[in-house]
């Protein structure tokens, strides 16, 4: 028998749930991360140049890959439109993690990694720690994965 509480609890998780399991996109996703800016307004070149996210401001604006960018300086700025693929995040910003996977999340700027002098961004801490188990695995699965994961 389903209990008034038991019902309630499905209720609450079922968002959860539904945004992380996999399923079918009802239109194709873009090919950035974009809540409404990329990566959430985080400096991609920061990541490299100062080793933590750093918010980006809407003066130091760069359009590229259909997402519009911020950044810390006018220098990251013109860094970044010199060379946007050298500072861009793997996977157009979305959680390196799922699309190892095969699915989509978003992602937070704290869950972060360079290796091999790409950056990689995750959805969490916790699928961060999962990443790092095997990043060249993990890699290798996105990137088998991609783009067909965009829908």
């Amino acid at each position: 028998m389903l209990t008034r509480r038991t019902a309630l609890g499905l209720i609450a998780a079922a968002p959860v749930a539904y945004a992380l399991t996999p399923h079918a996109a009802q239109a194709a996703e873009p090919q950035v991360f974009q809540n409404p800016i990329a990566i959430n307004g985080t400096d991609p070149v920061a990541y490299f140049t100062d080793g933590k996210p750093v918010a980006g401001s809407a003066d130091h604006t760069v359009t590229w890959n259909s997402a519009d960018w911020h950044f810390a300086s006018a220098d990251n700025a013109a860094t970044f439109k010199a060379n946007p693929e050298a500072y861009a995040p793997v996977f157009g910003g979305y959680c390196a993690f799922a699309a190892s996977k095969g699915y989509l999340a978003p992602t937070v700027p704290e869950a972060w990694t360079i290796h091999e002098d790409r950056l990689y961004l995750n959805f969490s801490l916790r699928a961060r720690e999962l990443w790092l188990q095997d990043v060249p695995g993990n890699i290798a699965k996105g990137q088998a994965n991609w783009p067909g994961i965009l829908g």
